[in-house]
């Protein structure tokens, strides 16, 4: 089955790192695609965030 995992920044976490987490449990030939978005976030104070969204496209040995 193949399925996708989505990562998205927020204050107190790092898409990146939650990605990569997600990676170390998966072999090489499950992964088919990485995907990686950036976009910006303005706050009410108006300052602008850097966001990032990553998105794992991978294979699952059965129906999970």
């Amino acid at each position: 089955m193949i399925q996708v995992k989505e990562f998205i920044d927020t204050d107190a976490s790092y898409a990146e790192k939650k990605a990569n987490q997600f990676l170390a449990d998966l072999r090489d030939d499950q992964v088919i695609n990485v995907c990686y978005g950036s976009m910006m976030k303005s706050t009410p104070s108006g300052t602008v965030n850097q966001r990032s969204t990553i998105l794992i496209v991978y294979k699952t040995s059965g129906t999970e």
